[in-house]
């Protein structure tokens, strides 16, 4: 075993989240398997948003292709390049696509950057001010005339936004008057209805000079406004994630047309170059890319988001504008079931006996059964697999020196552990395999 070199937050934060059948919210690049031939392109995309362009990018996987795992590595390469990140799962009742205020909304509530976890619209309002008032102090704003330099300096910023979003720069110069002022719950108010809140109190609206709730055109304005104040602030960007947008071919029919529109609405914005420094990404199951429920019921959006998956998956373009997972094989699962026992390993008091009892040869054995319990669908077993292998195997063997999985572990996967879509794919009992 090779050492992994990982502090011991960061290995513990990963292996909790496997433990508990997550994904982790960080640490992916110790994972990533078969990641490696879309790393160029990414990152010339990333580079070219922090220059002040617009990328769009859809990714297409089967379940347990690792859809949420690639938006997530995704997200800490763009932190390390001090991009700021938000990961909206879209959702019939809590964010519906075709109401972009919920989205908008939920976007300020997982905003996060690499010093801050969400949400960070605070933290980045007010780093916002500060360099504000550092650009008015270097162009020669005396300490007595700063506020007022720093509102000419704020005002100049928020011109173009203020044209199409004006209760965005009011509700920004309610924020800071009440935090000048020393109103807490002013400034908390105003800034929850900055972040899409809704049901503010009235009188706080009041006090920053605005009106009513935020609504769908104006959420556009207000991610204008956000991208300006990110930019400001010393970020090179936004990626936005909208995850499991495949649920719109389960909502009513003009429901789903909505969403569908407004979507094809974001993907127009973000190439007119109204959102300069934003990286839109969605994800989304083949069926809904290419079925009549999905994309292909509105053709405009299917002409956009047109790619040619007919050559061989080896000579998939990754520049491409959707580009496609391709899930796991028994291999390559059993290849990430190792790198998971070597991270273990490291941390553990007794890192040669990990390896020595799990070794590669019952890796692919687990990797095997958990994937015959399913069907022998390997692409549902990942999440399922990982969570056995640390939660029943590594925890024990590191716990129980006389712990060996092929004497004493018996595998049996139960119908309340398995999400809806894995329930779908096993028989309604339990099922016992012998290792």
């Amino acid at each position: 075993m090779q050492p992994l070199s990982v502090s011991t937050a960061r290995r513990r934060a990963v292996i909790d989240a496997l433990r508990r059948g997550a994904v982790p919210d960080s640490g992916l690049d110790l994972l990533a398997t078969g990641l490696d031939r879309f790393e160029s392109a990414l990152d010339a995309e990333l580079d070219a948003v922090a220059a002040g362009g617009g990328v769009f990018k859809a990714v297409r996987g089967e379940y347990g292709s690792g859809k949420t795992f690639f938006s997530r590595w995704l997200g800490e390469r763009a932190k390390r390049r001090n991009f700021a990140v938000a990961e909206v799962q879209i959702s019939e009742t809590e964010t519906p696509l075709h109401k972009l205020e919920t989205v908008y909304r939920r976007l300020t509530e997982r905003l996060g950057t690499s010093s801050f976890p969400p949400s960070a619209l605070r933290q980045v309002i007010d780093a916002w001010f500060y360099a504000l008032e550092e650009d008015a102090i270097a162009a020669g704003a005396a300490e007595n005339d700063l506020t007022a330099a720093v509102d000419q300096l704020m005002a100049a910023r928020l011109a173009e936004v203020s044209r199409h979003a004006p209760s965005f720069a009011a509700a920004v110069r309610g924020y800071r008057t009440a935090v000048l002022g020393g109103d807490e719950a002013t400034a908390a108010a105003v800034l929850a209805w900055l972040g899409g809140q809704p049901n503010v109190a009235a009188a706080a609206r009041r006090a920053a000079g605005v009106r009513g709730d935020l609504d769908h055109f104006g959420a556009l304005g207000f991610l204008q406004g956000l991208l300006t104040v990110l930019r400001d602030s010393g970020h090179r960007g936004l990626l936005v994630v909208l995850d499991e947008v495949e649920t719109l071919q389960r909502v009513r029919s003009d429901a789903r047309d909505k969403a569908l529109n407004a979507l094809r609405q974001l993907i127009d914005e973000v190439y007119s170059g109204r959102f300069p420094g934003m990286y839109l990404l969605i994800t989304g199951t083949p069926a809904f890319f290419d079925g009549q429920q999905g994309v292909q019921r509105l053709p405009p959006l299917a002409q956009r988001l047109a790619t040619d998956f007919t050559t061989d998956a080896r000579f998939d373009n990754p520049r491409a504008v959707q580009v496609r997972l391709p899930g796991f094989s028994l291999d390559s699962l059993t290849t990430l079931g190792i790198t998971i026992r070597d991270l273990y390993a490291e941390g553990s008091a007794d890192g040669t006996r990990v390896s020595t009892v799990a070794d590669d040869a019952y890796i692919a054995d687990l990797a095997r059964a958990v994937t015959g319990s399913l069907g022998g669908k390997v692409g549902v077993a990942p999440r399922l697999f990982l969570k056995k292998l640390v939660g029943d195997v590594l925890d024990r063997i590191d716990q129980f020196p006389d712990f060996d999985p092929r004497q004493h572990y018996r595998l049996t996967v139960g119908s309340t552990e398995l999400t809806d879509t894995e329930r779908n794919i096993v028989s309604a009992d339990d099922i016992d395999l012998d290792l």
